[in-house]
């Protein structure tokens, strides 16, 4: 359990001396009204700058409670639309309040990260990843009404502009202020540019769909309920290039099977994932696209960061390497 010790803040939520309070007041009345009785005390699990999680156990089961920061208060609207266009692979929502951004879900299955623990269980992936592709296929044709939820836009149009006015913010890029950029490493990449605006313009000639883009599909974010899977946490996710997706779920899966990002078992994930793509191009087209949108998705991580902190004080920052780290990782990229 977890405890907030930081002070008040307009941009989180739970950091008002009353929000347990009325979140509880919500919560109970929410569930009464299905004929669900709260039988414990609110158990906080997690408290973030982006969010605070909680469960809650009642008479039909644990439920959450989530809440995020004001500049993911699009979750809310997100989780909503995609529970009406694939209630399947979404948690059972049973609550939801737009204005404040609250949710309220059952217990929907067990984080597929309880079901791998060596690298011989990296198998479970091959049932997640494709699904997961097939799911962004699938929505595609709705990505007007994802838009209008108010996620990210990340389109490839936009994207060197919001590269641009990314690099204009050496506050929280860091620059020469560790564990931030260094000038050098800001002057690199301000002269890549160009060079980004290319990048996204050969994307684009790859005619791949743009649609949503969960950036954290890991193994505490999939849940496997029967012959389910279930997506969920939808806060680090934006409207963009599709196999922008892939960058963290290669990098966890690795990290926990400790192996390199490009180890074999690694490439197979990104072959499985490609293959319900192959409507939209060769498997040569889409690994030149996938190599491609690899790297540009460092950037869009570090956007995301961005959203989520950079109006907070320094004290409220708990991963103040994030915003600048994804640049110089996509740096390193650079030949």
């Amino acid at each position: 359990m977890e405890t907030n010790t930081l002070p008040p803040h307009p941009l989180l939520p739970w950091t008002q001396s009353d929000w347990q309070e009325n979140a509880l007041a919500w919560i109970d009345q929410e569930l009464t009204s299905q004929g669900i009785q709260i039988e414990g005390p609110l158990e906080i699990l997690h408290m973030r700058t982006w969010s605070a999680f909680a469960a809650i156990p009642t008479s039909d089961g644990i439920v959450y409670f989530k809440t995020p920061s004001i500049e993911n208060a699009f979750e809310a609207a997100l989780t909503q639309k995609l529970v009406q266009l694939r209630p399947d692979c979404m948690v059972k929502l049973l609550a939801i309040d737009l204005e404040q951004g609250w949710t309220l879900s059952a217990d929907s299955g067990e984080v597929l990260r309880n079901s791998i623990q060596t690298v011989d269980d990296l198998g479970h992936w091959d049932r997640v990843v494709p699904y997961y592709a097939e799911f962004q296929i699938d929505l595609a044709p709705h990505l007007t009404d994802l838009l209008n939820t108010g996620a990210p836009d990340r389109r490839l149009v936009g994207f060197p502009d919001l590269y641009r006015k990314l690099l204009e913010d050496t506050e929280n890029l860091r620059v020469d202020n560790p564990p931030g950029l260094s000038s050098e490493e800001h002057r690199h990449l301000l002269e890549l540019q160009s060079e980004v605006e290319d990048m996204c313009l050969q994307l684009a000639s790859y005619r791949l769909p743009e649609t949503i883009c969960h950036e954290e599909i890991h193994d505490a974010n999939v849940l496997l309920n029967g012959e389910h899977v279930i997506f969920t946490d939808w806060a680090d996710s934006s409207i963009g290039h599709p196999f922008f997706t892939l960058l963290v779920t290669i990098r966890s899966a690795a990290f926990r099977a400790g192996l390199e990002e490009d180890a074999p078992e690694m490439l197979h994930l990104r072959d499985i994932y490609l293959e319900p793509w192959s409507s939209f191009g060769s498997r040569t087209e889409l690994r030149q696209a996938f190599e491609i949108a690899y790297r540009l998705a460092m950037i869009n991580r570090s956007l995301s960061y961005h959203l989520g902190m950079a109006g907070l004080p320094e004290e409220y920052k708990i991963e103040n390497d994030a915003i600048p780290g994804w640049l110089q990782d996509f740096l390193e990229t650079v030949d």
